[in-house]
C-alpha cells in the first residue's frame, strides 16, 4: 500500500491494493489514513454494487441517505446523478454530508460509473487545516461556540433543490432536520481539533439569529476554503474516493453541460461528536 500526496494539507492517493479485499490490518490502514487527511482516492478499482456495500459495513455501518435517488436493486446504495439535459447538479455547493443528522456519516465513499469526457471534478477542504490557519484571536472567539445545522431549506417542498430541474428525482421533501454541533470538533481517532460548520447545513450559532450569525459564519467559511487547504479530484474510471465528513468539505464541480454522470455513493455510519 502505497500512499502519494495529492496537496500539502489535504487528500491522497493510495496505490497497491483493491479495496473489495480490503480486511483486518489493510483496513485499519485505510481508516487511519483518510481519518488524517480527509480523503483518500484509490485508482483502477473493480467493484460490484455487492462489493462496494460489503465494504461499507466492514468498515462499520451504512448509513441510507434520505434524499437521493437510490438503486433498485441496492438500496444501500444512493445514485448521484446528472443527465444529460440538466443544468444542476447535486452536491454543486461547499459542503459535509449529514451534518444535519444527530450523529452525522463518518464518511462517504463515491464510486465512479460513468463520466463525462472532461470536467465533473470534486473539490476537497481539510477542516484541520482550516481551523490551524485561523487566527489566535478568532480560534478564541469560537472555543465553546455550538452551531444549528439543518437541511430542511434544501430539500424541503419549495427548498433550494426542489426549484431545481434535478428536484423530481430526489425523496424526502416531507422530513424535518436539525441538529447542533460544537463549532470546534476533536477527531475521535486523531485528536486534531476540526472545524465543523459548512456553507450548505450550517444555519445559525446558538443563542444568535442567522443575521447576528453571518459575519462570523461568512469569515470561518471563507477561511475553510483558502486554497492552500485544499485538493482536487480527477475521475477517472476506476476510481474511487473515500472522504471523512468531520475531517473534509467537498464540492462538486458542475461544468460538463451536455453530458450524462453517473457515481455511485455508499455513507459510513458515525459517531456523536464532541468539543
Amino acid at each position: 500500500m502505497q500512499i502519494t500526496p495529492m496537496a500539502p494539507r489535504c487528500g491522497v492517493e493510495v496505490s497497491g491494493i483493491q479495496l473489495a479485499e480490503a480486511s483486518g490490518d489493510v483496513m485499519e490502514q485505510i481508516k487511519q489514513t483518510i481519518y488524517e487527511h480527509g480523503v483518500a482516492v484509490f485508482r483502477d478499482q473493480e467493484l460490484t454494487p455487492e462489493q462496494h456495500i460489503a465494504f461499507g459495513k466492514r468498515w462499520g455501518g451504512v448509513d441510507v441517505n434520505q434524499y437521493f435517488p437510490l438503486q433498485d436493486e441496492y438500496p444501500e446504495i444512493a445514485v448521484v446523478r446528472k443527465n444529460a439535459d440538466q443544468e444542476t447538479n447535486i452536491g454543486g455547493a461547499w459542503h459535509t454530508d449529514h451534518s444535519y443528522d444527530q450523529i452525522p456519516a463518518m464518511g462517504s465513499m463515491l464510486v465512479a460509473r460513468e463520466l463525462p469526457p472532461h470536467g465533473g471534478d470534486t473539490h476537497y477542504a481539510h477542516m484541520g487545516a482550516a481551523y490551524d490557519s485561523l487566527t489566535d484571536d478568532l480560534k478564541a472567539e469560537i472555543e465553546g461556540l455550538e452551531a444549528y445545522h439543518t437541511a430542511d431549506h434544501v430539500y424541503e417542498e419549495g427548498g433550494l433543490y426542489a426549484q431545481t430541474d434535478m428536484g423530481k428525482e430526489l425523496r424526502g421533501q416531507d422530513i424535518k432536520t436539525g441538529a447542533v454541533h460544537p463549532v470546534v470538533i476533536r477527531h475521535p481517532h486523531t485528536g486534531r481539533k476540526l472545524l465543523y460548520v459548512n456553507s450548505g447545513f450550517t444555519i445559525n450559532f446558538v443563542g444568535q439569529t442567522r443575521e447576528e450569525s453571518l459575519p462570523l459564519l461568512t469569515k470561518l467559511l471563507n477561511s475553510a476554503v483558502m486554497e492552500d487547504n485544499q485538493c482536487v479530484v480527477k475521475w477517472q474510471p476506476g476510481t474511487i474516493a473515500i472522504w471523512d465528513n468531520r475531517s473534509s468539505w467537498h464540492n462538486a464541480m458542475n461544468d460538463y453541460q451536455g453530458h450524462y454522470r453517473e457515481m455511485h455513493r455508499i455513507t459510513f455510519s458515525g459517531e456523536a461528536l464532541a468539543a
